[in-house]
């Protein structure tokens, strides 16, 4: 019966989600389904000296790697087809179980953060998300902090997100654990556009307990063409 009745809300409210402008997982470049991980879009030493390359290596094949695996079981044992779009399956996660919660989630903030990354990346934003980000926090500047507030303040394990609201706008908030903006149960709701992981997994080798630093860091390595482009699609 869950199967049938999620893909009566796939064909139903389930349009919300791509109607709003979502960018679906299979988007992600050389991804065999919605629930398999695509390749690293660079080497694992890519994004030295930020984020280390053993730390990169541990993050992929083994945290996301289960969170992939971990959800087609949930999704085998819970009647939703494999080549189901996570961010639909997100949409009404509360009728699924804690399991299917957390790995699906996890798997598609990790899906994300890959993409938001890029050697060489940083620097500020531009166009049609620049004005956006004027708009909607004043300057650049005070965005930047806002998030980073978001993630250095986030109690535990969890993410910061910038996303675009149901009105079009962009705000700025965390989520615990693998939670995100997409999923029904969250306390802030929208379109994520820039997403980044505080989980210590994704960052303790190198930074231990230092997280502001970690996080600092990873402004110099943002990918803003990506950002960008699930900014168009958001809008």
């Amino acid at each position: 019966m869950k199967r049938r009745k999620f893909i009566q809300d796939v064909t139903k409210t389930g349009i919300l989600v791509s109607a709003a402008g979502a960018v679906p997982l299979a988007s992600f470049a050389n991804q065999k389904s919605p629930f398999d991980q695509a390749p690293l879009p660079y080497g694992y030493d890519a994004l030295e000296p930020m984020i280390d390359a053993r730390t990169m290596e541990i993050h992929y094949t083994k945290h996301a790697a289960a969170y992939s695996t971990n959800l087609k079981d949930a999704a085998k044992a819970e009647g939703v087809p494999e080549n189901a779009p996570v961010e639909k399956l997100l949409a009404g996660i509360s009728r699924y179980s804690a399991k299917m919660r957390n790995n699906g989630g996890g798997h598609y903030n990790h899906e994300m953060f890959w993409q938001c990354m890029k050697p060489n990346g940083g620097g500020n934003p531009s166009g049609k998300l620049m004005e956006a980000i004027t708009r909607d926090f004043g300057s650049y500047d005070a965005m930047k902090t806002q998030f980073t507030d978001a993630g250095k303040n986030r109690f535990g394990s969890g993410w910061a997100w910038l996303y675009v609201d149901n009105g079009k706008k962009l705000k700025i908030g965390s989520t615990p654990n693998q939670d995100n903006p997409l999923m029904d149960v969250s306390e802030i709701r929208g379109i994520p556009v820039l997403g980044l992981d505080v989980w210590e997994h994704a960052y303790y080798l190198k930074y231990q307990n230092k997280r502001a630093d970690y996080i600092e860091n990873w402004w110099k390595l943002v990918n803003w063409d990506y950002v960008q482009q699930r900014f168009q699609s958001a809008v």
